[in-house]
């Protein structure tokens, strides 16, 4: 057996026993310290097999594991392969033509990837998403105020490569480990392009505020915010950074989430706010320190659970293990957490609704239902588009109580 059968094997014997209940990293990583026998080099080809198996999505399930295997490495290099020097010639003079192309010699086409197109929310590009299965998202960072040319300087001294997008975002390779060059939450946190794009609208959410208050001063007023879904709180760091001084509360529905939250925002030296757990999905549910009273809030960030849809690319086994009932879930419980933070917003005040997904049903209709159920009107609606810029999609829409 050659050593590139030897890999398929290993490959495929890995995804007969994952099945999706955890990230592939993480099952990847406890799998190789079960079985030691894998040199880093062997680790590497493996993993990416496994990867490139995935970023076949729904297309070509018919084949066995090491037929797919084949077919989603060829359709994911763009370099000759020594796979196929070995195994498939006539593959490696043809890897350098457009996916599109590629797709066609294991006989399917690149749409057949992600099945779900009438699902898609208006302004996402079929043809454009499913091509940027296949392309692993680079690294983003976001450089907090202060710390702009320290940032670079340590960069620059460790031989890091990057490209500045914008005047606080930098690209970098995703292999790239920040954290032994760099003070995560400190000096920079680690934010994809287009979740950086978000403070768009916290500007808009400022200028609006500051205008209406009449305040002469460069200083703005002191707005009450409420991260209602804060998850890791990348959302109230930006905020924290864009909008302050800001009186913060912050919730989730997990409480390890929420311990997690808390030495991050010390890290990022955020000290003064109110955290709690609370179920934004249930009517009467109650935080564990506080009540949350009507109208109290300038801003409600509604970073919403989602299907995660808008960033596949860098997590292809969840689109290979979705089923198209949980759009629907997730949409369920959108429209709670909408139905029950919209009353906390002030007259004049603002919801910020986001989500990573490019479905319709957690997007532009949350957005309606807002509109029409909640009370609220529509500022401002974007999908952020990251399947051409190798980073990730969201939606957001800025949303206000009149």
């Amino acid at each position: 057996m050659s050593r590139f059968h030897s890999y398929l094997n290993s490959a495929s014997s890995i995804l007969q026993v994952y099945k999706g209940e955890q990230p592939f990293h993480i099952f990847l990583k406890s799998f190789f310290k079960e079985n030691k026998k894998y040199g880093s080099r062997d680790r590497k080809i493996v993993s990416n097999l496994c990867y490139c198996y995935f970023r076949l999505g729904l297309a070509l399930q018919e084949l066995p594991i090491a037929d797919r295997l084949l077919a989603g490495l060829f359709l994911c290099e763009k370099n000759p392969n020594e796979f196929f020097s070995e195994l498939h010639p006539d593959w490696n003079e043809l890897i350098a033509l457009p996916a599109d192309q590629k797709a066609a010699m294991p006989g399917f086409s690149l749409q057949e990837t992600f099945p779900f197109a009438e699902e898609l929310s208006n302004d996402i590009s079929i043809h454009d998403y499913s091509a940027s299965m296949i392309i692993q998202p680079d690294l983003f960072i976001r450089v907090r105020p202060g710390y702009e040319n320290n940032v670079k300087q340590k960069l620059q001294e460790a031989h890091v490569q990057f490209n500045q997008v914008t005047h606080s975002c930098l690209r970098l390779e995703n292999s790239i480990q920040v954290d032994k060059t760099l003070q995560l939450n400190k000096e920079v946190v680690v934010q994809d392009y287009n979740s950086q794009r978000i403070s768009e609208f916290l500007i808009m959410v400022e200028n609006y505020l500051r205008s209406k208050s009449n305040i002469t001063s460069e200083r703005s007023p002191v707005l009450k915010i409420y991260d209602c879904c804060a998850a890791s709180g990348g959302k109230s760091i930006l905020a924290y950074d864009y909008l302050k001084p800001i009186e913060l509360t912050v919730s989730d529905v997990r409480r390890s989430i929420l311990r997690n939250l808390k030495e991050r925002l010390s890290t990022a030296g955020i000290e003064n706010y109110s955290a709690f757990v609370k179920d934004l999905t249930l009517a009467n549910s109650k935080p564990d320190t506080q009540n949350l009273a009507p109208e109290s809030f300038d801003l409600v960030i509604c970073d919403a659970p989602c299907t995660g849809s808008g960033t596949w690319s860098r997590t292809p086994e969840q689109l290979y293990y979705f089923k198209q009932q949980k759009i629907g879930h997730y949409q369920d419980l959108q429209l709670s957490i909408v139905r029950n933070v919209a009353p906390l917003v002030k007259k004049g005040g603002f919801l910020l609704y986001i989500t990573c997904s490019v479905f319709r049903k957690e997007n532009e209709d949350i957005v309606n239902y807002s509109r029409e159920e909640a009370g609220l009107e529509l500022e401002k609606m974007e999908m952020l588009k990251g399947y051409d810029k190798k980073a990730d999609t969201l939606f957001a829409a800025l949303l206000t109580k009149k």
